[in-house]
């Protein structure tokens, strides 16, 4: 199993746009043998201490393999919709890991 943590940063208004390629990209990870074990929209209060910028959503999604993740990465219907990503996400950290 691999575990794939997503730091995502939005340009300023397009939270919306981001919402939309979410509710399309979200539901797909079930196709791929993967879960969304967590979506969190931290608040200020939310961070104890922070040496980078502040993201506006933390993703952490599991996969039972990594070409599951490659998979879902190439996923036709999610690609259909990279255009509300790209309007949408600044920039984002991808962040991938294993269970110790």
């Amino acid at each position: 199993m691999i575990f794939i943590t997503q730091l995502i940063y939005i340009i300023e208004g397009q939270e919306n746009v981001f919402h939309q390629f979410e509710d399309i990209a979200i539901p797909a990870i079930l196709k791929y043998n993967g879960r969304l074990l967590l979506r969190v929209r931290p608040t200020e209060k939310s961070f104890i201490e922070s040496h980078i910028e502040q993201p506006y959503e933390i993703h952490l999604a599991a996969f039972d393999t990594e070409q599951d993740f490659k998979n879902f990465m190439q996923d036709e219907e999610r690609k259909k919709f990279l255009h509300l990503k790209e309007r949408s996400i600044r920039s984002s950290v991808l962040i991938q890991g294993t269970k110790l």
